[in-house]
């Protein structure tokens, strides 16, 4: 399969290379990618930022948000079948969605809306963990209270 990937951190461009088709354990579903998102955090991740708190293997094939349809599952897996619609943002030690294939454990996949296309789909999880990591976890917003985002386009 191809896949975009970066061979060492630092200011190098990454290159699309041919990777081995991911092994789908008993609990993960295998998606062929069809939208994801590039954010910050590939970049960050790209320029070695996080290696000591990330110690990631090279080559390291990035992505961290993906929509796509479900190819196969994993004998475990009960809530997916080949042909779902899903998206995800896989935890941190199994990122590389700028790939055509990737095996996510059943648990970090949710279906996609039918309601939007696979790149709107591709842009949602990871913002949307950081944005209710910031407003529940940390500032404890309840049901009720109002929050005003001053210059909130990024």
């Amino acid at each position: 399969m191809k896949a975009f990937s970066i061979e060492r951190y630092g200011k190098q461009p990454g290159r699309l290379i041919e990777a081995p088709a991911p092994v789908v354990g008993e609990h993960d579903v295998l998606v062929q990618v069809r939208a994801s998102s590039v954010n910050v955090l590939d970049a960050k991740i790209a320029k070695g930022e996080f290696k000591l708190i990330l110690p990631y293997a090279l080559p390291l094939t990035l992505g961290n948000d993906l929509a796509g349809v479900v190819l196969s599952v994993g004998a475990a897996v009960r809530r997916f079948k080949p042909g779902d619609e899903v998206y995800a943002r896989p935890p941190q030690q199994r990122i590389g969605t700028f790939a055509e294939l990737i095996a996510v454990h059943e648990d970090a996949l949710a279906r996609k809306p039918a309601n939007i296309s696979m790149e709107q789909a591709a842009s949602l999880p990871l913002v949307a963990l950081t944005a209710w990591q910031v407003l529940v976890e940390t500032a404890k917003l309840k049901k009720g209270q109002k929050v005003f985002i001053h210059a909130g386009s990024g």
